[in-house]
């Protein structure tokens, strides 16, 4: 994108400088479109401002191409694998195992079950089944 913005500033930098010249030239021209030389009439039919326009073009060309030639400075990132890998710790923790009936046991089924039933240790499963409370 940058090279881009950079042919098109130079191209009109380029066309600027060659319409300036060419109006210059227009004005030296009579009425008619013809040179004034020396007491000779001459015309020209605009020949100045083709020559001024190829011109413009092949300076456009040339800065344009020198532009676009140059090196391309890519970043390439490679991936490098770190030489330590910390070891992995699994811990696993006991499942709590309470006798039924006990004080605990009402107190973890009653946690862990929102429909829990204390009159008969039961709770109603996602299948809408009643299943008894097994801590452990």
């Amino acid at each position: 994108m940058n090279k881009v913005i950079k042919t098109l500033v130079l191209s009109a930098a380029v066309a600027a400088t060659t319409l300036t010249a060419t109006a210059g030239v227009v004005e030296a021209r009579d009425r008619h479109g013809y040179w004034r030389d020396g007491g000779d009439y001459r015309r020209h039919h605009n020949r100045d401002a083709v020559v001024g326009g190829a011109l413009g073009l092949a300076t456009g060309l040339i800065i344009g191409g020198a532009i676009a030639s140059q090196p391309r400075y890519v970043e390439r990132r490679t991936y490098v694998e770190p030489e330590y890998y910390p070891e992995r710790r699994v811990i696993y923790r006991q499942a709590p195992s309470y006798e039924p009936w006990t004080q605990s046991w009402y107190d973890y089924c009653s946690q862990r079950y929102r429909t829990f039933d204390p009159n008969s240790g039961t709770f109603v499963g996602y299948d809408g089944r009643e299943h008894f409370c097994t801590a452990g």
